[in-house]
Order: structure tokens, then C-alpha cells, then sequence
């Protein structure tokens, strides 16, 4: 769902940049004020697995893919939208500037549709629903999981009135096309999320909110990232993500071909040129150590003084 360069206007791209900046400003303060992000190597692994993650499309109908958000599993991890905003953001900040996956004009939209709308559309439903199904820990995956369903089509919903605003698809056509195949997309969201947090729940406690993770049980999700990042990504499927489908059914992908941001991609394509699937392992494996370092020192930036 990564919108690139051309698909928005430049109003639809400042509008959507200055909402998502104050909305990360104000994630950053009241992280500081609040506790929101929980200790530094926390905030900084979910980071990297989710930069990982994204990595991995996996297939779903009609010749199209998809792969996780991970806005609710952020949110619910970290035990803070605030947190999970800076989680995504990051994520985002770093595709597009040494990945070219999203565009930098567009970085705003993807950050206002993916770490915002995403973000908080899984975490209240998530705690709506928790507490539905009797807010024990043991429906914390099922509810995670049908609420980070929902919040891709959120974020796919929020997508099509960008490119509506933006002239570059009717309403009409743009808006249905999104949903239907991020509904499916969300399928895939709300199984790996609810997949995650049921691991997390049984084997690794002290990753979830109210316990404090002992550095010695650091090396499953460490080695995690790392198998992701560097091996399951060499399988991701090829096929188109939803975004790139509409665009491609709709008649408007060629604007994105016609855009040229001059901000040079060193790892563009998550690819090292001349070096094939080798490549592709050491480009995610720097993507997942770039998103634990910026979201490492963030994390430690906005810590209280006091704490």
C-alpha cells in the first residue's frame, strides 16, 4: 500500500505531510511525558520485524499480493499507539529513502494512512474487542488479529480518497477496487498478527506490555529478524501488491514511471546491484538494522530525564 511519487497531488501530498508530522510530534511528546515507549530495545526490535515483515509478500487472488502493515501488532506490542506510530513512521522513513518503496512527496499519505489511520483503527479495536471477549490474555491474538484485519482496509479506505482528492482515479472506481482487494489482504494482516501474538503470548510474555524482557532471552527475536529479513524475503511473491494492481486496472501506474525524485536509493528494489538474491539478504538485513538503530535512538531520545 505503499503510494510512490506521482499518485498524489501536491495538496494531497502537504496536507497529508503536515497532519502526519504533528501527529508524530505529538506521539514523540507524549511518549516522553507518558512512558508511551516502552525501554529502548523493545521499540527498536518490533521496528526491524516489521521492516522485516514487509519485506514478504505473500500471494492472495486475482494475481495480487500482499504484506503485513503491522500497525495492531505494533500497537499491541509496544502497549501504545503513540509508540506503534513512531514504529511505522520509522519503518516508512527508511523504505523510502534507501529503498525507494514509497515515495518521498508521498511519504506524508503513507505515514498518515499506515501510522496513523492503521495504527489506531487495530489499537481501539483491538481493546474494544478484548474486552467483548472477556479481556483475557488468551483472546488478546484473536482480537488483535480480527482488528488488524480491519485497520488495512482502514488504511486502503483512507488510500483511495487521497488518490480521489488527488484526480488521479474517480471515486467510484478507485474506492471499491481498493477495498475489495485489501479485504482480502486483511485476511492475511489478521492471521499473521493474531499468529504472532499467540507465539508472544505463550513462549515470550515478557515481550508483551507489563513485563520486562531479560537481555538473555534477547536471541530468538534477534535471530528472528534475521531469518526474515535475510532468507524468507528471497521467497516473497513477485506478483503485484494491491495498490500496484489498481493502479495497473485503473490505468494510472504510468504516473508513478513518470516521476523522478532526485533522492538517490542506495538499496533500491531491496536490491545491491550485481550481487542477485545475496543482495537481497544483505539489503534486508541492513533495512532491519537501520529500523532498530533510528528507532533505538529515538527511543532514547524521548525518555524522561527522570526515568
Amino acid at each position: 500500500m505503499h503510494i510512490p511519487d506521482g499518485f498524489v497531488s501536491v495538496p494531497v501530498a502537504a496536507a497529508t505531510g503536515v497532519a502526519s508530522a504533528a501527529v508524530v510530534a505529538v506521539a514523540l511528546s507524549r511518549s516522553r511525558e507518558a512512558h508511551g515507549i516502552r525501554q529502548a530495545p523493545v521499540l527498536g526490535i518490533t521496528t526491524a520485524f516489521v521492516f522485516a515483515a514487509q519485506m514478504i509478500n505473500f500471494p492472495v487472488a486475482g494475481g495480487t499480493s500482499g504484506h503485513l502493515l503491522g500497525a495492531t501488532l505494533a500497537a499491541v506490542v509496544l502497549g501504545s499507539p503513540w509508540a506503534a506510530t513512531i514504529c511505522i513512521t520509522t519503518v516508512l522513513l527508511i523504505q523510502a529513502v534507501l529503498f525507494a518503496d514509497g515515495g518521498i512527496t508521498a511519504l506524508g499519505a503513507n505515514v498518515l494512512n499506515m501510522g496513523v489511520i492503521g495504527v489506531w483503527a487495530g489499537w481501539g479495536l483491538t481493546r474494544v474487542l478484548h474486552r467483548l471477549l472477556g479481556g483475557s490474555k488468551n483472546r488478546l491474538p484473536l482480537a488483535g488479529g480480527i482488528a488488524a484485519g480491519i485497520s488495512v482496509v482502514a488504511a486502503a479506505v483512507a488510500c483511495s480518497i487521497e488518490l480521489a482528492l488527488s484526480g488521479t482515479a474517480p471515486a467510484n472506481l478507485v474506492l471499491p477496487a481498493m477495498t475489495g482487494i485489501h479485504i482480502l489482504i486483511g485476511v492475511g494482516e489478521g492471521a499473521i498478527t493474531g499468529g504472532v501474538l499467540t507465539y508472544l503470548a505463550t513462549a515470550r510474555p515478557d515481550l508483551l506490555p507489563g513485563e520486562q524482557p531479560e537481555f538473555q532471552k534477547w536471541l530468538v527475536p534477534v535471530v528472528s529478524v534475521f531469518l526474515i529479513a535475510g532468507v524468507l524475503s528471497l521467497v516473497a511473491s513477485a506478483w503485484p501488491d494491491g495498490l500496484e494492481k489498481v493502479a495497473e486496472d485503473l490505468g494510472f501506474i504510468q504516473l508513478a514511471e513518470n516521476v523522478r525524485v532526485t533522492v538517490p536509493s542506495p538499496l533500491a528494489d531491496y536490491e545491491i546491484q550485481g550481487l542477485g538474491p545475496i543482495g537481497t539478504s544483505i539489503a534486508g538485513i541492513l533495512g532491519s538494522g537501520a529500523s532498530f538503530g533510528v528507532a533505538f535512538g529515538l527511543a532514547r531520545l524521548v525518555k524522561p530525564k527522570h526515568a
